[in-house]
């Protein structure tokens, strides 16, 4: 609610992550309506994640990226300016020039404006096909320059990457995105020289190098090559060369400071606006945050200590007296795929500091933390490799660690935190500069009582998420000590969890939603316990997904057995067992796909996928490939989707088993065995681990004595590596092992709980359900077995089932009134010999395929 009819105005020049949570911060407490907010944001778009600019090389659409939702914009005291960037400042009348020809008066003024990507001066920097790494707009011009450049030359392309930082890896991962291959090339000794040291820089470097990129450290560039226009390689100044197609500088930044230096405000010898601690510039109406502020010397180039600056203004625009109360420099990222955390004084230069290393090459590991003289109290640490002990060795610098410090580097140390012992004033999470005390008094007075409610009354876990695990201990702990039972329920509509529900269909034999709802639950049910009832009827093969009201259980893809894309279309994924498909196979695909003209690729889980099918037309393409002996793939639901296989001994000369022959064997029997999330399994045939079987949920590798058994292995978000369960089994044992595993994982696991979370969850972990699964210490695996043994007998393709059946056909229309008529809002462009969805400014100009059909549309 407004109080106030006239607000003083503040303007907010920049449009970064950083001028984002100023004024998001300033919204949510101005409760009175005192501040009317104008932020000009240069870039065409609204704030973004820019720590996430390399996930829009693998599919993500830059309005993914976007910072929180529209309801800011739409909040009548915040007026937000895309596209218009601030050309001067005039202090004596308080005003803003824009690009736009207007002038914006204010009482306020916070200059956000970040900074830009530095390009060393060498010859041949503004060469075609030199980039910078900064925004979106960079990073959209690079991909369009490799795709284009790859197409008219016609060969595989190769990068340079000028600078091993965090930006500099950032980019040579989004170069290998496209396919290119890319040498990183440093000036100084190691990698991320500002974050880790010799051992981990070099740790780092293996693991980079491990996944296909070339690395020089100490090296100058010294000249940029060029072959008509464009880039062609580089010279070094040692003499030596490299040949490349693009290159990218990602050398560092520097404050974006010109406004205010022309505006007459004070700036630091290096550049950046100076700032006191209270975040106001040498003209106390002015303010600077973020990168381009000059704090204590120095600016800061992460983005917690721009929140906190933002915060500090925020509360000195409100009448208070904030002040920054320092930097935590503390980082913890991903690379290329590889986990790297600095914290605290890492490089050990304190007086009288010890440095315990935990250093293992083979695994890819380096860990060290910094402690005092006396061993005793942490001071830093560096993690590559393995940062899972990162969220809570952080918030302990400066205190005892107690006990032997190199406990607090293993897995089970980390696991096994004291979030309990935490001190009040220990900060969990730095983006937000939120305590453990905050934390608990969220819990304690505040009533809050799960993740959710901790994170949307303290912001905690809002930014990076690095902090969660040991937001969730906190929340926990401080639960148990009030004497709440932390509950386990599903859902409002059940007190039951996902494993006691599954156990009471189970033994009760429930067979529909309205049975268990009015027998164990309450209400009509939600979009989280729909979904798990549905998954459990079909782990219990009670019938077809689409039966009766089980259709209205069914999450968006299950609903109509394909995978929905972004343009509102379907892609079709057909099962290949082990990748394995005969000539007539491929042919039949490949007829499909061009009859109803759909885009087609090669999957990781070597299957084939096909874009682009509207709903009116799965029941025809299923119909053809059923026809052609193909099934469901499963690649809409929450089940086996693949067991990915090298050729074993069947071709390889290193192949010691038949990985091809198991892996099929393993694909049908587990396919359609729904779960608490998808599950896949990989087969390779000698130590060589060509199928990547350590990353999946089950992975099995051939020895010379039979098989090895790892579990608990996940790409994605969070990736994990599988753990060795069992070693030489003979094929018997091993298919028993994995039938147990499984249906014990399906059996007792949460919602949406990938193997990985549930191995580290379970009580006792991998070796009590080792005890179970090998050693029958429960006494249920005969159970076990008869339940593998019925979900194989009682296999039946959904496909296949729905295409016989008229009732289940009739839910394949496009419209109500018409079902059969093709929706024209699917609009797609030719790429590379396919079609794929257009994008907007696309759909107002060109040839375009509209409905499979070319058309011209005209401006």
């Amino acid at each position: 609610m407004v109080d106030n009819p006239t607000p003083r105005q503040l303007v907010v020049v920049g449009g970064g992550m950083v001028a984002r949570r100023l004024v998001d911060a300033l919204r949510a407490r101005d409760t009175a309506g005192q501040w009317a907010v104008t932020l000009l944001c240069e870039e065409p778009r609204a704030p973004y994640d820019r720590v996430a600019l390399t996930s829009y090389f693998t599919g993500r659409d830059p309005e993914d990226l976007a910072l929180g939702g529209q309801e800011l914009w739409d909040d009548p005291l915040v007026t937000l300016r895309r596209g218009v960037a601030a050309t001067a400042v005039d202090r004596r009348s308080k005003t803003v020039a824009t690009s736009d020809g207007r002038v914006l008066p204010y009482d306020s003024l916070v200059l956000a404006t970040g900074s830009y990507a530095a390009v060393p001066p060498v010859p041949g920097k503004d060469l075609r096909g030199a980039f910078v790494y900064r925004t979106i707009d960079d990073v959209a011009d690079l991909r369009t320059y490799v795709e284009q450049l790859r197409t008219e030359l016609g060969r595989p392309l190769r990068g340079a990457v000028v600078g091993g930082g965090l930006l500099g890896l950032e980019a040579a991962g989004a170069l290998t995105a496209l396919d290119v291959s890319t040498t990183v090339v440093e000036f100084a000794p190691r990698l991320m020289p500002l974050q880790v040291d010799d051992g981990g820089g070099e740790a780092l470097r293996r693991l980079i190098e491990a996944l296909g990129v070339s690395v020089r450290t100490g090296t100058a560039t010294s000249k940029v090559t060029g072959r008509l226009g464009r880039v062609a390689g580089m010279e070094f100044a040692d003499g030596d060369r490299l040949e490349a197609d693009v290159a990218v500088f990602a050398v560092g930044v520097r404050p974006r400071d010109q406004l205010a230096r022309e505006a007459g405000l004070e700036v630091g010898e290096r550049g950046g606006v100076v700032v006191d601690e209270s975040c106001a510039t040498s003209d106390p109406s002015v303010w600077a945050v973020g990168e381009v502020a000059c704090i204590g010397g120095r600016c800061l180039g992460l983005v917690a200590p721009g929140y906190t600056m933002a915060e500090v203004v925020v509360d000195r625009l409100l009448g208070g007296g904030g002040t920054f109360p320092g930097a935590d420099l503390s980082t913890k990222l991903k690379l290329l795929g590889v986990d790297v955390a600095s914290f605290g004084d890492a490089f050990a230069s304190e007086p009288g500091s010890l440095e315990v290393v935990i250093s293992d090459p083979v695994a890819g590991v380096y860990k060290k933390l910094v402690v005092s003289d006396d061993a005793r109290t942490l001071r830093g640490g560096i993690l590559v490799g393995d940062a899972s002990a990162y969220a809570a060795l952080r918030p302990m610098v400066g205190r005892e660690l107690g006990g032997d410090p190199a406990a607090h580097l293993l897995p089970e140390g980390a696991a096994a935190a004291p979030a309990g012992d935490l001190p009040e004033d220990a900060t969990v999470c730095s983006c937000n500069n939120v305590t453990a005390g905050a934390i608990r008094c969220s819990v304690t007075d505040g009533g809050c009582t799960d993740i959710a409610g901790v994170k949307a009354c303290t912001r905690a876990g809002t930014s990076c998420g690095s902090c969660l695990p040991l937001v969730k201990r906190l929340v926990t702990t401080e639960l148990e000590k009030s004497g709440v039972e932390v509950s386990n329920a599903l859902c409002e509509h059940f007190d039951l969890s996902r494993a006691q529900l599954f156990d009471v269909v189970r033994v009760q034999g429930l067979t529909t939603f309205s049975e268990i709802i009015d027998r164990h639950g309450r209400g009509r049910g939600c979009d989280i316990c729909k979904p798990v009832i549905g998954s459990i009827l079909a782990s219990l093969g009670t019938g077809h997904i689409l039966e009766g009201e089980r259709a209205s259980l069914q999450d968006t893809n299950d609903h109509v057995m394909a995978n929905l894309q972004k343009d509102g279309s379907y892609s079709v994924v057909p099962r290949i067992p082990g990748g394995e498909v005969t000539p007539e196979g491929l042919i039949s695909i490949g007829e499909v796909a061009k009859d109803f003209g759909l885009y087609t690729k090669i999957t990781g889980g070597q299957r084939i996928d096909l874009f682009g099918a509207r709903i009116e037309q799965l029941p025809r393409i299923w119909r053809r490939l059923v026809d052609a002996g193909f099934e469901s793939g499963h690649a809409y639901g929450k089940s086996l989707r693949t067991v990915k296989s090298c050729v074993g001994s069947t071709w390889c000369r290193y192949g010691v088993q038949d990985s091809v022959g198991l892996a099929i064997a393993l694909e049908l029997r587990y396919r359609g065995l729904r779960s608490p999330h998808k599950i896949k399994l990989g087969v390779s045939g000698c130590a060589r681990e060509c199928a990547e079987a350590r990353g999946k949920d089950v992975g099995v590798i051939a020895t010379d004595h039979g098989w090895n058994v790892y579990v608990g292995g996940n790409g994605g978000f969070t990736p994990r590596h599988a753990q060795l369960l069992a070693e030489d089994l003979d094929t018997e044992t091993l298919v028993r092992t994995i039938d147990r595993f499984l249906m014990y994982y399906v059996r007792t696991a949460d919602r949406l709980q990938r193997t990985a979370a549930w191995v580290e969850d379970h009580e006792g972990g991998l070796d009590a359900i080792r005890a179970v699964v090998l050693e029958d210490s429960l006494g249920i695996g005969a159970d076990l077995d008869d339940a593998m043994a019925g979900h194989v007998d009682g296999y039946e393709d959904e496909w296949a089932a729905a295409l016989d059946d008229p009732e289940t056909l009739r839910r394949f229309g496009s419209f109500v009134n018409a079902p059969d008529q093709p929706d024209d809002t699917l609009v797609y462009v030719s790429e590379r010999g396919q079609p794929r969805p257009a994008t907007d400014s696309e759909r107002t100009g060109g040839a375009v395929l509209i409905a499979g059909t070319t058309l011209e549309v005209r401006r």
